[in-house]
């Protein structure tokens, strides 16, 4: 299977990094049975990013359960040597991989490593790089991360100004590379996100911040349609 198989159009992924961990299998489940197909996995190691989020063993535990439905673990490597976790990544369940622009100044070796795990890869980006670098720098890449927020904490705003950050990387992509969007997305925005040229959403307090997650995946998805 390949990022090419897996998307459906335009796709809301739950970000795990967000969910209630005393409930986390019972809200996967919930959510496969809405109909989600990707989970967002956001990994920080408490250096590229301050908290230390989560890691393989989590993956590990939650993995058996999204692949049995049918579903894909996205993987967001929020740390600076992504060289030591793609393979642990790989052995742990996971699909693909994204990595930072800003932390390797040699992506297509990364992107080669993914492969070699049989993982999809992906570039990420700060608010503060310039977009024409980072597309730059996909070259190989199954989709592109445009971070609307600063990367580490749940819960932040978006960044108005990543809108037009989404339409100048949209357009500096081939066709079939994704264009995913991390930070703040609700249904107040998910619509106009879309219509700048992501087909990617990432939605982590949106989804896992309502008492209802597959309401509120629901009516996520319905704000795309």
């Amino acid at each position: 299977m390949s990022w090419a198989k897996w998307v459906r159009g335009a796709e809301v992924e739950p970000s795990l990094y967000a969910a209630d961990f005393a409930r986390l299998g019972e809200q996967v489940g919930e959510l496969l049975d809405a109909g989600v197909r990707i989970f967002h996995f956001d990994m920080g190691d408490g250096h590229f990013v301050e908290p230390v989020t989560i890691g393989p063993v989590v993956l590990g535990s939650i993995a058996p359960l999204v692949r049995e439905r049918g579903g894909v673990l996205d993987c967001h490597l929020m740390v600076e040597n992504p060289d030591r976790h793609i393979p642990q990544i790989a052995r742990a369940g996971g699909h693909s991989v994204t990595f930072h622009h800003e932390v390797t100044r040699e992506p297509g070796r990364l992107v080669e490593l993914a492969r070699a795990h049989g993982l999809g890869a992906g570039l990420a980006f700060n608010p503060e790089t310039a977009v024409a670098d980072a597309a730059a720098a996909a070259n190989g890449c199954d989709l592109v991360l445009c971070m609307s927020i600063h990367p580490g904490y749940s819960g932040q705003a978006f960044m108005p100004e990543a809108l037009d950050r989404i339409r100048e990387l949209r357009g500096r992509l081939p066709d079939d590379v994704h264009v995913q969007v991390d930070g703040g997305i609700g249904p107040e925005n998910a619509e106009e996100v879309r219509e700048a040229g992501a087909n990617l959403l990432v939605a982590g307090s949106a989804v896992f911040g309502a008492e209802d997650v597959a309401g509120a995946y629901a009516r996520l998805t319905s704000a795309l349609s």
